[in-house]
């Protein structure tokens, strides 16, 4: 794969899970990139040929892009032919309740391009958005750089292209699929469109499927809303179990055996970037017709509450003797680092703040450092805190807690398990 002459030069704005594996494999196709990100940490480190973030072979691609010179950091946006957009997408309290879509960050990447857009450039939002994001995105650019034709006033012969164009990759495994997966291309007009499948054709190896901007920001928070949908059945189920005396792995193992039921693994909850996020942005934009969508949200949030009702059970001691929980497990996921809305790190810190319990963590793909500091103190090693808990508590399904179970066996400790990989 070579690089194509239109876009010599491409600027990756957020260089986190998204961002820095995308500028890695456009540097790696002999692409210059220029990376923005607003931490000086995050540039620094980066620039060394080092990575900050836990994903396998990114630090191999990220020390090659950058030994070779076509990859660098900044934190100041510079010319470029293309501009990809990553940032988050948080919530706010806003008047249609607490998960209200934040814009401010890609409010913040918009302007912070503008000064530096020429004609001919492409602008490409890949943020997770709600509905309409795109179109907003192009407005703060018209707003600011009154000086250049934009595709919601000039149609085609805008000079400034403007596209939506989602990730769906997988923690983990997000090199391969970047280049393998189809791509969703929403365009503000056709022309943005062919423009941004001629950038993401540097690299991607799966089909790069055209529509339009509002039906791209559409699909991505649809895929992630089935998948929750579906993981909240398996969690109800789950819950329904426990209080019928079934065990829950063996009765979706039976019913998967049917030839049209797939049902999912339950587990304590839904974290991460995407699919605990994204579903409210459809609820958020339609409130009274988002019904199923919001309950499997409210059944998945409420996931971790119950966990931890569970675990106190278990962990019931009639002796004043406080009883010591391991908890095993802080991403949202297994084999990865990512925090971001953890059920695993919400069910630690209920059993930390209740004093009835001594709480030990631990978790091997965790930096501290990622941590709300009021939980560092409490994050040991692994064998430690298996050793002196009373109770192990599996949260999380990394290979490196295979063995967990035997040990506590060996160890006569009480044990629960919450993800069925193990």
């Amino acid at each position: 794969m070579s690089s194509i002459p239109e876009f010599n030069t491409v600027s990756i704005v957020g260089l986190g899970y998204i961002g820095l594996p995308t500028a890695a494999i456009f540097a790696n196709c002999k692409v210059k990139v220029v990376g923005v990100d607003v931490s000086q940490h995050v540039v620094d480190t980066i620039n060394q040929g080092k990575i900050h973030i836990v994903e396998p072979d990114l630090d191999l691609a990220v020390h090659t892009a950058v030994t070779e010179g076509y990859l660098r950091a900044t934190t100041r946006p510079e010319a470029a032919d293309a501009f990809l957009i990553a940032v988050p997408t948080p919530f706010m309290e806003g008047v249609k309740g607490p998960y209200e879509p934040n814009m401010r960050y890609i409010e913040a990447a918009s302007k912070s391009i503008a000064p530096v857009l020429k004609k001919g450039d492409l602008v490409i939002l890949e943020s997770t958005s709600p509905v309409g994001a795109t179109e907003q995105m192009a407005a703060w650019l018209a707003e600011a750089r009154p000086d250049l034709s934009f595709p919601q006033t000039h149609g085609q012969s805008s000079d400034i292209r403007v596209a939506h164009c989602p990730e769906r990759v997988l923690p983990g495994q997000v090199l391969r699929e970047l280049v393998e997966n189809d791509r969703v291309i929403g365009g503000m007009t056709p022309k943005c469109s062919q423009a941004a499948v001629r950038l993401y054709k540097t690299f991607v190896l799966g089909e790069c499927v055209i529509t339009n901007a509002r039906t791209a920001e559409m699909c991505k928070l649809a895929e992630n809303s089935f998948r929750d949908v579906n993981i909240a059945f398996a969690n109800e189920l789950s819950i329904i179990c426990d209080k019928q005396g079934i065990d829950v792995w063996d009765l979706i193992n039976l019913a998967n055996r049917h030839p049209r039921v797939n049902i999912l693994q339950p587990g304590p909850g839904v974290g991460g970037h995407c699919i605990a996020v994204d579903p409210w942005f459809i609820v958020s934009s339609n409130p009274m017709d988002a019904k199923l969508i919001k309950c499997a949200r409210e059944v998945n949030d409420y996931k971790p509450e119950w966990v931890v009702s569970k675990i106190k059970a278990i962990a019931e001691n009639k002796t004043d003797k406080k009883t010591k929980i391991a908890c095993l497990g802080l991403t949202f996921k297994a084999n990865i680092d990512d925090i971001r809305e953890s059920p695993a790190l919400k069910i630690a810190k209920e059993l930390i703040f209740d004093a009835s319990y001594e709480v030990k963590l631990a978790d091997p793909n965790v930096n501290h450092k990622a941590v709300d500091h009021q939980l560092r103190g409490y994050i040991h090693a692994m064998n430690d805190v298996i050793l002196w808990a009373d109770l192990i508590v599996v949260l999380v399904g990394h290979s490196d807690f295979s063995h967990v179970q035997y040990e506590a066996k060996r160890l006569n400790k009480k044990y629960i398990n919450f993800q069925s990989a193990l």
